[in-house]
């Protein structure tokens, strides 16, 4: 078969950035498929950092024609649903993040996907009223959350696009029509799936006829897509919600063979995207702000960062004496966020509270300099209202994150996701997978007769560690657009990279190759692979139990410097940061 010249540009692209085999390691849901090394990126005028080379490309293509950062957004996650069909598309939800140069206003808006109305409590219960399995629940139509990334884009394009609405399709049109290469990752990814190719829709994209993985270099292209870009393009996103999109995804998920879902098309049609107040607050001289609730990951990492400015982390450097620090704040940040952290619509979150700095300086002196805590408790925030509620820890995984600024200094950070690696293993008549979102609610609804905060309720949204994070310096300028996927690792990737960034002063692609590492208030882990292994003896003497495993970040950073932009995209995966 003879390439296209969309397709001959990708397989080009990856050669280039990526051009490695795909390493075949049993890790869950997006493994480690070996590292590339990444230059730095720099520009002058604008930059996009994302998790494909295409889809970077596709971001840099908009903003050439005078596009705004959140057309760039736009046109990245539609291209992003074809090379990186694994991690996030318009089958899943997001979070935005955005920077308003010219109005100097911070804005976030909320496409997490919601619970049907007929889901409840037992959603994730079996006959016996015990929890399901992680996979069993997974694989099919129960898991799948009402989407909300479609709506998303929509409601950013309103409010901050450019160009028209049916330009920012074009990208993605173009490979959906012409192919474009599978990448050593995807296949690699493919390689490691059990459940995906037993979805037949699926089975007939993703795999050749013995059932075997397309190859590295293979031609993939794929005009169901192409149908429902055109469908969204000229009729936009009703058709998506109403018209026959919302009739296949709802044919999808309620007729799979074991393991039916409960979504309707009135689901569909009444889902909304909220825009929620930014949670900012000060690291040093610094200003960040993110997501809030149902995320949890601005107030995690707030509380992370807020410990650490309790130390002098500058003179520290990476290490074990960091990594200590690090770790303990990490634990803290964990255990508020088990307890108090949920959809705001159906408990009260105290955000205000949780990222008090009173509170979290009193929380910092919980921790000894020389000996782990182990596992901490949640802490009693003020301006707290009291809730008899159970903590609880939902199981999160994939995901993907977009970074751009535009020529005239706006903005966007984006975590975006379908969950776990390729979500429900369901793929539309529409040719893009389903999200397996739901799984990210606690299965058991209460402990011991006490509810849990992050149960499912009807209509609710899961509790999501996604961080898309925004960086101001002393004066009130843009100085940084980072985020990070890695499910709850998120949380820990987003705060490593920004003290990296702001404390050790390393440039953007130094800080998100870093060596991961942190504690989700269990064990302290380590990235396998790195210099941190060598951190574990002296962590051990403090009383750590060392957990050595792989930590497939994603992360994507851009930081503004007085020459212009330098990007930094994760050696991990098979992203980029390019621009003008």
């Amino acid at each position: 078969m003879r390439a296209s010249p969309a397709a001959a540009f990708a397989f080009a692209a990856f050669l280039a950035f990526y051009g490695i085999a795909a390493a075949q390691q049993a890790a869950a849901p997006e493994a480690a498929t070996g590292r590339v090394a990444r230059q730095i990126g720099t520009s002058t005028r604008s930059m996009v950092a994302a998790a494909n080379p295409l889809a970077a490309e596709a971001g840099r293509e908009i903003l050439r024609a005078g596009g705004s950062a959140a057309d760039a957004a736009i046109a990245i996650q539609l291209v992003l649903n074809l090379v990186e069909p694994q991690s996030s598309g318009i089958g899943g939800g997001a979070f935005m993040v955005h920077w308003d140069q010219a109005r100097r206003a911070i804005s976030t808006l909320d496409g997490r996907e919601t619970a049907p109305a007929a889901a409840g409590p037992d959603l994730f219960l079996g006959p016996d009223r015990k929890p399901m399995s992680f996979m069993a629940a997974v694989v099919g139509g129960r898991s799948v959350g009402v989407p909300g990334t479609a709506k998303l884009l929509d409601e950013a394009h309103r409010r901050w696009g450019r160009l028209p609405w049916r330009r920012l399709f074009e990208p993605a049109l173009k490979l959906a029509d012409e192919g474009f290469t599978v990448s050593p990752r995807l296949n690699g990814l493919l390689g490691l799936e059990k459940a995906l190719i037993k979805d037949p829709l699926a089975r007939a994209y993703f795999y050749d006829p013995d059932g075997k993985p397309w190859p590295v270099g293979h031609v993939l292209k794929n005009p169901r897509f192409a149908q429902t870009l055109r469908a969204l393009q000229q009729g936009g996103v009703k058709a998506f919600y109403e018209g026959g999109v919302a009739k296949e995804i709802v044919d999808a998920v309620t007729s799979h063979p074991t393991n039916p879902g409960r979504m309707t098309l009135d689901d569909l049609k009444t889902y909304a995207v909220e825009e929620r107040a930014a949670v900012c607050g000060k690291y040093r001289v610094f200003t960040v702000c993110g997501m809030g609730p149902p995320s949890s990951g601005a107030v995690a990492v707030q509380q992370i960062l807020g410990v650490l400015e309790t130390q002098n982390l500058a003179r520290m450097g990476p290490g074990p004496e960091a990594l200590h620090w690090f770790s303990e704040a990490g634990r803290l940040a964990f255990a508020d966020r088990a307890l108090y952290l949920g959809d705001p619509a159906f408990l009260n979150v105290p955000v205000r509270g949780l990222i008090d700095p009173g509170y979290i300086a009193s929380r910092a002196k919980l921790i000894d300099a020389d000996r782990s805590m182990g596992r901490a408790k949640a802490g009693d925030p003020p301006h707290r209202r009291a809730e008899m509620l159970a903590p609880g820890e939902g199981v999160e995984n994939g995901t993907s994150h977009i970074s751009v600024i535009d020529s005239d200094g706006n903005a966007v950070s984006m975590t975006t996701t379908i969950e776990d690696g390729f979500g429900s293993r369901i793929m539309t008549k529409g040719g893009f997978l389903l999200n397996n979102e739901l799984t990210d609610f606690n299965f058991a609804p209460d402990d011991n007769g006490v509810p849990v905060a992050n149960r499912v309720e009807p209509g609710k949204r899961p509790r999501s560690s996604m961080a898309p994070t925004i960086v101001f310096d002393a004066f009130g300028r843009l100085y940084a657009v980072v985020g990070s996927p890695g499910g709850s690792f998120i949380i820990n990737f987003v705060a490593k990279t920004l003290v990296a960034i702001l404390d050790w002063k390393m440039d953007p692609q130094q800080a998100v190759d870093l060596a991961n590492f942190g504690s989700r208030n269990g064990p302290t882990e380590i990235e396998k692979g790195t210099e941190a292994e060598a951190w574990a003896g002296a962590l051990e003497k403090k009383g750590h139990e060392i957990r050595v495993i792989e930590m497939t970040s994603g992360t994507q950073a851009i930081v503004v410097t007085p020459e212009g932009f330098q990007g930094g995209a994760d050696s991990r995966r098979e992203g980029v940061a390019i621009g003008d």
